[in-house]
């Protein structure tokens, strides 16, 4: 009986986990159920940045001079967004999730993967317009700390309003997107009053726990990077903080079709991307 040669893995590959392993066991940030060619492109981008040869190179540095940490998960974590990005989506959220969240008495809004913030001052843009900003707790989340302290400021390069008032006024703007920022010295400066109510904070869909309960989680083009056992988690964990009655919106190219939660959850516009809680209970995985 012959035994089939063992192929070796490729030297890019053991080079990537072994650094993964590193962020991991030294410094707690886990991607190692992203998406793998997702993974490759983003290390091969930090090693870039950096200046370094190659990965191992750079992993050497990270065992031993945590300075380098941020400059790393800035490269690993994608801050691709925009201002009502998907106007559809905010437009069925205006026109129909947003009735039946008013019939709550208080609501939280969690937006997971906040990056830069696009999305938590869309929807509270939108919340305002709609009386609902003053009952409303919202939860920005995010791995990357420097991503997580630009959404908490507020501010963005003004070249970037002409495609951002285009989507607002798709998405059913009530006004003019400039009612809500200040414009100075090249820069929007988004009034303090659409994050007054939120509390920006580090969490990993990776590692973390459900932190409360929401009536709301926009959680869009995140599941995307993630392998199907984190894209699993990740769901788990919003069907375990969302009420009963809840809605989840996702990325375009998300959905909650093959899921082992689905259960969990009712089709409210698939179309759109968003999807109602509705089981009570469920088995958390």
């Amino acid at each position: 009986m012959s035994l089939r040669p063992v192929v070796p893995a490729a030297p890019e590959a053991i080079e990537l986990d072994l650094f993964l392993d590193a962020l991991h066991r030294c410094h707690h940030y886990d991607f190692r159920s992203y998406s793998r060619n997702s993974l490759m492109r983003r290390a091969d981008l930090a090693r870039q940045r950096l200046g370094y040869a190659t990965l191992s190179e750079l992993q050497g540095r990270l065992l031993r001079d945590a300075s380098i940490l941020p400059d790393i998960i800035d490269a690993m974590t994608v801050q691709v967004s925009e201002f009502f990005r998907d106007p559809d989506y905010f437009l069925t959220l205006r026109r129909d999730v947003l009735p039946h969240l008013r019939t709550f008495p208080s609501i939280k809004v969690w937006v997971a993967g906040c990056a830069d913030g696009e999305e938590l001052y869309s929807l509270a843009i939108m919340l305002e317009e709609e009386g609902l900003l003053d009952r409303t707790l919202f939860y920005a989340t995010e791995i990357n700390r420097r991503a997580l302290a630009r959404a908490e400021a507020g501010i963005y390069p003004i070249d970037r309003m002409a495609l951002f008032s285009r989507n607002y006024q798709q998405a059913g703007g009530r006004g003019s997107l400039s009612d809500h920022y200040t414009a100075a010295y090249g820069r929007a400066v988004f009034h303090r009053r659409l994050r007054a109510r939120t509390v920006f904070t580090e969490h990993n869909l990776a590692t973390d726990q459900v932190f409360s309960e929401v009536q709301l989680i926009s959680c869009r083009n995140v599941l995307i990077y993630f392998d199907n056992n984190l894209q699993q988690r990740a769901i788990g964990l919003f069907a375990e903080a969302l009420a009963r009655g809840g809605f989840l919106g996702l990325g375009l190219h998300e959905t909650l079709r093959f899921s082992t939660h689905a259960e969990a959850f009712a089709p409210f516009d698939e179309n759109r991307r968003i999807w109602r809680r509705t089981a009570l209970d469920m088995t958390h995985a």
